[in-house]
């Protein structure tokens, strides 16, 4: 059996188990079209022999970008990097750092690092790459900020300017935040909002609570491109609360150091005047 075929077949099962010994950027980067970026992977195993990069499209399998052996020849390109030079590895001991020059809107995704040993394959937490692109061609998500309170509900709004793509696309959510990862698919299912070619897709949120907060991202996937709305950033009513007393504390608190000061400013000014007179 092919090696990349294992590989797949444990993917899941390992992807899901935080390796110890694989660390790489996580969360969301964001990148515009035309920059360069490079997604860092660190790993500390003495024993790992083989180490691999792995992109997952939205809504697609993981697919495998490079994997190359600790002891190998340097010189020597994996297959999918020399199909796409704007891909390229940079090798330290400790490192395997994966690079990406001129980025383009189809590179959104995202990316794992991973390494083996002993038939075992561990992987990173994996990082979401951004890649923003026209803004006329953007996606509205309404409301930009919203407060609530521990056990309400909330419908967030995500528009999508269809433009010249008229094709089947579909559309995802995810979330930013204490829990981060995807939470829901909409596939071709437009409801119009005339009289702009647009479609709008609803996120309700019920008995919501401390987990729920984040900042929420609408995902378009068509036509070979990724689109990206703004985001929705969602605030529970109680952790507002809380950042409102604790700035009252810290105003009151600097008064109070400033009357402290003043105070002795005060008394030493009367001592000196005392004590010339």
């Amino acid at each position: 059996m092919h090696p990349y075929v294992i590989i797949c077949g444990v993917f899941h099962l390992s992807a899901v188990i935080q390796s110890e010994t694989v660390r790489q950027d996580t969360g969301v980067i964001t990148a515009s079209v035309g920059e360069n970026v490079t997604l860092h992977c660190f790993y500390e195993s003495q024993v790992a022999m083989h180490f691999s990069w792995y992109r997952q499209l939205l809504g697609s399998r993981p697919e495998l970008l490079s994997t190359i052996y600790k002891f190998g020849d340097p010189s020597k390109v994996f297959p999918w990097l020399e199909k796409n030079p704007r891909f390229s590895l940079q090798r330290m001991e400790g490192t395997n750092h994966l690079h990406i020059s001129d980025i383009h809107l189809s590179d959104s995704a995202t990316y794992y690092c991973g390494s083996s040993h002993s038939n075992m394959v561990e992987f990173g937490e994996g990082v979401f790459l951004s890649v923003e692109g026209d803004k006329h061609q953007g996606i509205i998500q309404a409301p930009a900020s919203k407060t609530i309170q521990p056990g309400g509900s909330v419908t967030l709004n995500c528009t999508v300017k269809t433009g010249s793509c008229d094709g089947e696309h579909s559309i995802y959510w995810f979330r930013r935040g204490s829990r981060q990862g995807f939470l829901h698919t909409h596939k071709d299912q437009c409801k119009p909002a005339p009289p702009s070619p647009s479609c709008v897709y609803h996120l309700q949120k019920t008995n919501v609570s401390s987990l729920d907060a984040g900042t929420y991202y609408c995902a378009m996937a068509s036509c070979g491109e990724i689109l990206f709305g703004n985001g929705s950033k969602l605030l529970m009513g109680d952790e507002v609360e809380d950042q409102e007393a604790q700035i009252r504390i810290l105003v009151w608190l600097s008064i109070i150091r400033a009357g402290i000061l003043l105070f002795f400013v005060t008394i030493s000014f009367f001592v000196v005047v005392i004590k010339t007179c």
